[in-house]
């Protein structure tokens, strides 16, 4: 049967919970794996796993009370080995990075933010900051709306306006928030946010973070700003190979929020 995998610990971790369960209906029991210094903690794998919120909330909480205990590098939903023997034989392949990983994200936790315009108050940021568009605006009002070239122009430069500050503020967003954390992932692109950044952050430095983003809030208003965290630091479990080789990963977080 194949071996699904929820994350990576130290073999010192302190133990499981007893009868934890994991993916699967019913869920798979969760055990742990052992090479060397580190531990994997696994499961069965499901035959017909599919990201369905219960699927992603049963990974979710492994992690959750693996990490109460202790660091643990979390793999992506969707992480399944061949057998056990292949998740030993990947822990000590890769036995330096992930000690090295373990070290380096001990205490820490991952705040990913997200940020997209609010539309009204972005378009009077365009009109207020953009003098040929605010012209341009005016001729067809006055002209009882304008051509239809006219209007099909004045909105070719709103558009390209707004995507203009949609970087400006990806970044100054970023900027304003990466004095508070320990390092920076940007995500890939998300359809309707602007910006889509993780933050990896000290546990006992995390109400210090969560201050920038309101001061966030407060200059930028035409921002609308989500908090997801604290989470495990999936987007920091690299430089070097975050799965066991073989693995099939469901693609993007496992986070449900």
């Amino acid at each position: 049967m194949s071996t699904y995998v929820y994350g990576i610990t130290a073999v010192s971790h302190p133990s499981l919970p007893e009868d934890l369960g994991g993916v699967g209906d019913p869920p798979r029991g969760v055990r742990i794996l052992k090479e060397g210094e580190l531990a994997a903690v696994v499961s069965d794998a499901p035959e017909d796993l599919r990201p369905k919120r219960r699927e992603l909330l049963a990974h979710q909480t492994v992690l959750s009370e693996v990490g109460a205990a202790g660091c643990v590098l979390p793999m992506r939903f969707g992480s399944v080995a061949p057998d056990d023997k292949a998740v030993t034989d990947v822990l000590a392949e890769r036995a330096e990075h992930y000690r090295e990983r373990l070290g380096a994200l001990d205490g820490r936790v991952e705040y990913n933010i997200k940020a997209n315009h609010v539309e009204e108050a972005v378009l009077h940021h365009v009109m207020a900051r953009n003098p040929e568009i605010r012209a341009l605006a005016e001729a067809n009002r006055q002209s009882g709306g304008g051509s239809y070239e006219d209007k099909i122009q004045l909105g070719e430069m709103v558009a390209a306006a707004v995507k203009g500050k949609e970087a400006e503020d990806a970044t100054a967003l970023e900027r304003a928030l990466e004095g508070a954390a320990e390092a920076v992932s940007v995500g890939p692109e998300s359809t309707g946010w602007l910006a889509n950044v993780s933050f990896l952050v000290n546990r006992e430095s995390a109400e210090e973070f969560l201050a920038a983003v309101d001061r966030v809030r407060g200059e930028m208003p035409h921002l609308e700003v989500r908090v997801n965290g604290p989470l495990p630091p999936y987007s920091f479990v690299e430089p070097g190979p975050s799965e066991p080789a073989g693995t099939a990963a469901g693609g993007g977080g496992a986070g449900v929020g």
